[in-house]
């Protein structure tokens, strides 16, 4: 479902993100993680089609990006870590002009169910000034959800929810994942991700470090000691002051 490869970024001599190939088939939850510049942000603009790779393709759903721009995004929803919303539009008038945008003929019947499940049933007569930050969070999910997207990608998106916000996220983010979507979830809470997710891809200085399922990535960093993603993530990212555990050095790649 989504498919980089060869992916290179530049901005004048400074390379943010070099030779990334990934794979997020079907069902799949890949937590996308790294430090601080590490090319996260970079990626996920760069598969979405907000901004060009400098070389290397990206595939939604079996659609060249760069060939069919329109044709790619209509099967993919993009959900930023800060809301991009409309002040005076009404959350019924944001799902209204999305509906519009991707041409969602039914979207009253689709938008019911997908308010009544980041519980935002009863609000759709209120603007954005009158939500609280985690509700403006939740417009936004229902906004990308709306089109019903084969690929969905999260960047940090449990910022602004309470902990039963929190909790429902999760469960929307397991329930897209039965339904058959292909799914990244970046984000610095790594706790998260070893709980939603199936994959990890971990970046440092806009290179892989590591790619694969949980388990494998665990295996091969761990040296067959109890380690927790953390752990793992130090390990693979060569920060190993701040490794609570003690294993035999990685395996080659």
């Amino acid at each position: 479902m989504i498919e980089a490869t060869g992916l290179t970024k530049r901005y004048g001599e400074f390379t943010a993100v070099r030779d990334l190939s990934f794979t997020v088939r079907s069902g799949e939850v890949m937590g996308l993680v790294g430090p601080n510049g590490a090319g996260k942000t970079t990626t996920l603009r760069c598969i979405t089609g907000i901004i060009p790779a400098t070389l290397g393709t990206a595939r939604i759903g079996g659609v060249d990006l760069a060939a069919d721009p329109v044709g790619a995004k209509r099967q993919l929803a993009f959900i930023p870590d800060e809301p991009r919303l409309f002040e005076y539009l009404t959350v019924g008038q944001h799902l209204n002009f999305v509906a519009r945008l991707y041409g969602v003929a039914d979207y009253e019947r689709r938008a019911g169910p997908i308010l009544a499940e980041l519980e935002m049933a009863d609000k759709k007569q209120l603007l954005p000034g009158e939500l609280s930050r985690g509700m403006k969070q939740k417009l936004a999910i229902a906004c990308g959800l709306l089109h019903g997207p084969r690929v969905v990608i999260f960047d940090e998106p449990l910022t602004g929810l309470d902990p039963g916000g929190i909790r429902r996220m999760k469960e929307v983010i397991r329930r897209l994942a039965r339904d058959g979507a292909a799914i990244i979830l970046s984000s610095h809470l790594l706790s998260l991700l070893e709980e939603v997710c199936t994959h990890v891809l971990i970046l440092k200085d806009g290179a892989k470090m590591a790619d694969g399922t949980m388990a494998d990535v665990h295996a091969r960093f761990s040296g067959g000691a109890a380690m927790s993603l953390e752990d793992v993530f130090f390990r693979a990212t060569g920060d190993t002051e701040n490794t609570s555990v003690t294993a035999p050095p990685p395996l080659l790649p």
